[in-house]
C-alpha cells in the first residue's frame, strides 16, 4: 500500500493496481505529516494545521485516537527509539515566521480524544518544511538546515553542533540550502542546494573538524533527496524531472531514470526496500522498482499554469475536461480521483522555458452525445497572433479521438468563445459548431461531404454563415435547449439569431456594461435569457414579450445551467469571498444562497449529471439531486458541494449495515445482485410480499435480527415479541369520501359479471390475510349474503342530501 496526504485527508492506494483503496477523513484542516507508527506498522500517524495528531488503523480506516496539541502542526516525524513521543514542527509563539522542532509525549490514557499538552523544545529557528529536518542513525541525532546553515543536535551528549556555509551567491553556485537526508546506519549527512550542488558531510560532531565532498549533476535546485534502506545509494531529484541514483556517495557512479514529465518535489522510499516513488509538480506519483524502472503512474487532477478552456464535461464519460500538460487535454474522472486519459492537441514538442510564446490550448467543446470535439489553439504574438480550429471525432474502434478537420486561422483575432448546436445527434445534418471572436464576427460551421474520392474521411467541415453586429467584438455565444435560437453578445448588446434562416430576431441591452456570461434557461424556463455584465447586473429577459423580466444587483463571475433541471448557478465575488446563488429564471428570488463559499476566487464552475438520482433528505439541496455542482478556484482547487455529512461519504462500503453492498465487487457478485434485484421485482409484481412491503424499511427489529452478528443477539425469546408485533400491520381508518368513491366504482358493474366475480371471490380466498397467519379470523360473508350487500350498494340515495 502507499499512503499520502492529499489535502484534508490521507488516501491508500494499492501499489499494485493503482486505485484509490480508502480516504481518511477526520481533520479539519491540510494534513502535514504521515509515519507509520514504528512500534505497529498497522497504524499510522497523522498531523494536520488544525493542531491534531491522529493515529489511525489504515487497513480499515477508523481513527484510533486524536491528540490535541493545540498549536499548528507543520510537520511530523516519528523515531523507533522513542517510545511514546513524536515530532513535531510548531510556529514559535510570540515571534512571526519562526518554528521550532519539538518533541511531544503521547499520553497513553483511555479514551479516544486526549490532549498532549507535554510538549519539549529540541530544535530553536528550523524551516517549516518537512523535507528540512532529518533524523540519523536510528534517532541519535537530528539535524536541520535553514538558509545557509546547518546545525545537528545529538540526543545522548545533549550536544548542538552548527556549520555555515558562505551566503555570497557567485557564478559557481548558490549555497542555499534545499533539502536534508540522514544516512540510516552511518554518521554521514547529504544535503542539497539551489545550485543542483548535493554536499555529503561526515565527522560533523566534531565542531572544526568536520569534512563534506560535493556531487553534482542537476543544472537547477535540489528538490529532494532520500537514502536507500541499506544507505548504500542515495536518490535525488529536481527540475529535470529525472531521478538521479548515487552509488556509495561517489560522483563517479551514478544512475539516471529520465523523461519523468514534470519536477520532482518528494521522494520516499519503501520501508523493505524494494519500491521508491516520486512525487511531481503536476499531482503525479510515480512508482519505480529498485533496479530504476518506472513501475506505476497515480495520476491526480493536473495543475496547470491557467485554466482557459474551462470545465467542460464529457458527456460520454462523465469526465471533467480541462488544460493538462502544455498543450493537452486531461480527462480527470471525478469518481476515482485520478486521470482517464490525456489527448494531445498542439501536437508540438512543448520547451521549459520562460519567455517563449508557445502554442497553447484555450477553448473546448463537446457535441451533445460527445461524438465530436471542437478545440482552438493559440499561439501569443504581438503583431499576429496564430490560431488553429481543430474538429476531432471519437472513434469505437480505437477508444480515442481522430482529428477530422484543421483550420487555420478561423478568424482574424482572437476566438472568444464556442459552442455546438445541442440536439439529437442521430442527424448529423443538425450538428452546427458557432465560433466567436475578437474580429467583431461570429463564423457557423457544417460538416459537408467530401466529393474527393482520394479523401481519407467522408465528411469535414466549413463555414457556412458568418454574422456581425456594429461591428462590435463579439464575446459570448450560447445556442437555446431546442437548438432553433442562438444568442450572441457583442460586447454590451446581446443579439438572438434564427438558427435556421439567419435573421436577427431581436436585441438586449440593459443596464450598460460587457456582457460576461449568458445562458438560455432549460424546461419550464426555456422562454428566457440570462446575461451577467462587468459592472454588476444579472438580468433576466423574456424571449417572448422580448423584455426586461428581472435584473439584480449581483457581480457575478460564473454563470452555469444545470443541464438536468431548469436551475442555474451563479458564483459571485464581493469584499474578497466568493458566494454562491442558485435560481430558476422564473423567479428572481433565489432558491439557494450560500455566502462566503470559499475566500479564493472562484473562476469556473461546471454541474455533471450523476448515474443515479440522488435520494436528499435536506430540501434546500432538492437541486443537486440530479447533477453535481463543481468549482475550480484561482489556486487550482478542485472543490465541490456535497449533501451528505463527512461521516456518510467516508463510511466504507463494508461498514454500510446492507449485506450485499459489503460484498466484494466481482464479477460473479455483480451477477448475483442482479439476479436477486430481479427475483426481488418479480415477488413486488406478484403481490407475493403480503408483510415486507410495509415494515421491512422500518421494523428495527429486522433490522437487528438480519444485521447483528449472531454472538451478540440478545435471547430468541426477547426479540420474539418484538418480531411479531413488527409483523402486524395497523388498520387504516378510511375517510368517508374514499369509502364513497368504491361504492361508487362498485355500482358500475353489472351484475353480468357473475363469472368474473365468482373468480375475484374465489382468488380472495385464496389469499390469507396476515392477520390470520398470526391466530386471528375475521368472519366471511356467505355468496347470498354478498349479493344482497351488491343490492343495497346500488339502490340511490340521492334523495336523501335535500335533507
Amino acid at each position: 500500500y502507499l499512503l499520502c496526504a492529499s489535502g484534508d485527508f490521507v488516501k491508500m492506494y494499492s501499489v499494485a493496481t493503482e486505485e484509490t483503496l480508502r480516504v481518511m477523513g477526520g481533520h479539519a484542516d491540510l494534513v502535514t505529516g504521515i509515519q507509520l507508527n514504528p512500534h505497529n506498522h498497522m497504524q499510522l500517524y497523522s498531523s494536520s494545521l488544525d493542531g491534531t495528531i491522529k493515529l489511525w488503523d489504515f487497513m480499515d480506516g477508523i481513527p484510533i485516537k486524536t491528540f490535541t496539541v493545540g498549536s499548528k502542526l507543520l510537520a511530523l516525524y516519528a523515531l523507533g527509539s522513542s517510545e511514546d513521543s513524536v515530532f513535531v514542527v510548531i510556529p514559535k509563539s510570540g515571534e512571526r515566521d519562526t518554528f521550532q522542532l519539538v518533541s511531544v509525549k503521547l499520553t497513553k490514557a483511555a479514551g479516544q480524544d486526549l490532549e498532549a499538552k507535554e510538549v519539549s523544545v529540541v530544535l530553536d529557528r528550523v524551516d517549516a518544511s518537512p523535507k528540512y529536518i532529518a533524523f540519523g542513525r536510528e534517532g541519535e541525532y537530528v539535524a536541520s538546515v535553514k538558509e545557509v546553515n546547518l546545525q545537528v543536535y545529538f540526543f545522548k551528549q545533549k550536544q548542538l553542533n552548527r556549520f555555515s556555509l558562505s551566503a555570497v551567491k557567485t557564478k559557481s553556485g548558490n549555497n542555499q540550502f534545499t533539502c536534508i537526508a540522514c544516512h540510516p546506519t552511518e554518521d554521514c549527512i547529504a544535503t542539497g542546494h539551489a545550485d543542483g550542488k548535493i554536499r555529503v558531510w561526515r565527522n560533523f560532531y566534531h565542531k572544526k573538524e568536520y569534512t563534506y565532498s560535493t556531487l553534482h549533476w542537476h543544472h537547477d535546485t535540489v528538490m529532494d533527496l532520500a537514502f536507500s534502506m541499506e544507505g548504500t545509494s542515495l536518490l535525488s531529484g529536481g527540475v529535470e524531472s529525472v531521478l538521479v541514483l548515487w552509488h556509495n556517495q561517489s560522483d563517479c557512479q551514478k544512475d539516471f531514470l529520465p523523461r519523468l514529465g514534470s519536477p520532482i518535489e518528494y521522494i520516499s522510499m519503501a520501508s523493505d526496500g524494494t519500491l521508491c516513488c516520486t512525487l511531481h509538480t503536476d499531482n503525479r506519483i510515480t512508482i519505480i522498482n529498485s533496479n530504476l524502472r518506472f513501475a506505476k503512474s497515480i495520476q491526480g487532477l493536473i495543475k496547470s499554469a491557467d485554466v482557459k478552456t474551462g470545465l467542460v464535461v464529457d458527456p460520454r464519460t462523465k469526465a471533467l475536461v480541462l488544460n493538462g500538460e502544455p498543450g493537452h487535454l486531461q480527462f480527470y474522472c471525478l469518481q476515482s480521483d485520478q486521470q482517464l486519459f490525456s489527448l494531445d492537441i498542439v501536437q508540438r514538442q512543448y520547451i521549459h522555458q520562460a519567455g517563449l510564446n508557445q502554442a497553447d490550448l484555450v477553448k473546448v467543446a463537446f457535441s451533445a452525445q460527445g461524438k465530436w470535439l471542437a478545440t482552438v489553439e493559440e499561439r501569443e504574438e504581438v503583431t499576429d497572433p496564430e490560431l488553429q480550429l481543430k474538429l476531432w471525432f471519437y472513434d469505437e474502434e480505437t477508444q480515442s479521438f481522430k482529428l477530422n478537420t484543421r483550420i487555420n486561422t478561423p478568424h482574424e483575432d482572437q476566438i472568444t468563445d464556442m459552442c455546438f448546436r445541442d440536439m439529437d445527434e442521430l442527424e448529423d445534418d443538425s450538428l452546427i459548431l458557432v465560433t466567436t471572436g475578437r474580429d467583431c464576427v461570429f463564423k457557423v460551421w457544417v460538416m459537408v461531404e467530401d466529393t474527393d474520392p482520394e479523401a481519407q474521411q467522408s465528411v469535414s467541415w466549413s463555414c457556412d454563415f458568418v454574422g456581425s453586429y456594429h461591428n462590435y467584438q463579439a464575446t459570448n455565444c450560447c445556442f437555446s435547449e431546442d437548438g432553433s435560437l442562438l444568442a450572441v453578445s457583442f460586447e454590451e448588446t446581446v443579439t438572438v439569431w434564427d438558427s435556421v434562416t439567419w435573421d436577427l430576431k431581436c436585441t438586449f441591452c440593459h443596464p450598460p456594461g460587457k456582457i460576461r456570461n449568458i445562458c438560455f434557461g432549460r424546461l419550464t424556463c426555456s422562454k428566457y435569457l440570462i446575461g451577467a455584465s462587468d459592472d454588476g447586473f444579472l438580468c433576466c429577459w423574456n424571449l417572448l414579450s422580448c423584455a426586461l423580466e428581472w435584473s439584480a444587483h449581483l457581480n457575478v463571475l460564473v454563470l452555469q445551467p444545470d443541464p438536468l433541471s431548469e436551475h442555474i448557478a451563479a458564483v459571485s465575488w464581493l469584499s474578497k469571498e466568493s458566494s454562491l446563488f442558485v435560481f430558476k429564471p422564473n423567479e428572481p428570488r433565489p432558491i439557494y444562497i450560500q455566502r462566503n463559499l470559499c475566500r479564493e476566487k472562484i473562476q469556473l464552475a461546471a454541474f455533471v449529471p450523476r448515474d443515479e438520482p440522488e435520494t436528499i433528505g435536506s430540501e434546500k439541496y432538492l437541486w443537486l439531486r440530479r447533477s453535481q455542482l463543481f468549482f475550480l478556484t484561482d489556486t487550482q482547487e478542485l472543490m465541490t458541494l456535497s449533501t451528505k455529512s463527512l461521516q456518510e461519504r467516508l463510511t466504507p462500503a463494508s461498514k454500510q449495515l446492507a449485506v450485499e453492498e459489503s460484498l466484494p465487487v466481482t464479477p460473479f457478485s455483480l451477477l448475483l445482485g442482479k439476479h436477486r434485484r430481479q427475483q426481488s421485482q418479480e415477488d413486488i409484481d406478484l403481490g407475493k410480499l403480503f408483510v415486507r412491503n410495509k415494515r421491512e424499511q422500518d421494523s428495527p427489529a429486522v433490522k437487528e435480527l438480519l444485521h447483528t452478528p449472531a454472538h451478540v443477539l440478545p435471547s430468541a425469546s426477547f426479540l420474539c415479541p418484538i418480531f411479531i408485533n413488527s409483523l402486524l400491520i395497523s388498520k387504516e381508518n378510511k375517510s368517508a369520501e374514499e369509502v364513497a368513491d368504491e361504492v361508487e366504482m362498485e355500482s358500475e358493474k353489472t351484475e353480468d359479471d357473475s363469472d368474473e366475480e365468482r373468480d375475484v371471490t374465489e382468488m380472495e380466498q385464496e389469499d390469507t390475510s396476515p392477520l390470520e397467519l398470526l391466530g386471528e379470523t375475521t368472519c366471511k360473508l356467505s355468496k347470498s349474503q354478498e349479493k344482497e350487500l351488491r343490492k343495497i350498494r346500488k339502490m340511490d340515495y340521492s334523495w336523501i342530501s335535500a335533507f
